[in-house]
């Protein structure tokens, strides 16, 4: 798989965080936005990790992780504070 794929899956799987950051704009109470950040990383992360995880090695698995981890955490930390 080429970088550009790779780089393509995450965008796709980016999908999550943007409807909560969506909703997020239209209701603005609190704990509802953080429901729904809480949800949109959960799923963004699930779906990325599982692909992330097949392209490093077993011993490598966090390591490789790691990024695309906090790429999503910094990205709803955004939406929360917004």
């Amino acid at each position: 798989i080429s970088f550009f794929e790779s780089v393509c899956v995450l965008g796709y799987c980016i999908f999550p965080l943007v409807i909560a950051a969506f909703l997020s704009l239209m209701l603005q109470i609190i704990w509802l936005k953080v429901i729904f950040v809480v949800v949109g990383f959960t799923w963004s992360t699930g779906a990325s990790v599982g692909f992330m995880s097949e392209l490093v090695p077993d011993d490598r698995k966090a390591l490789g992780v790691y990024p695309v981890w906090l790429f999503y955490v910094a990205i709803a930390w955004m939406i929360l504070i917004a």
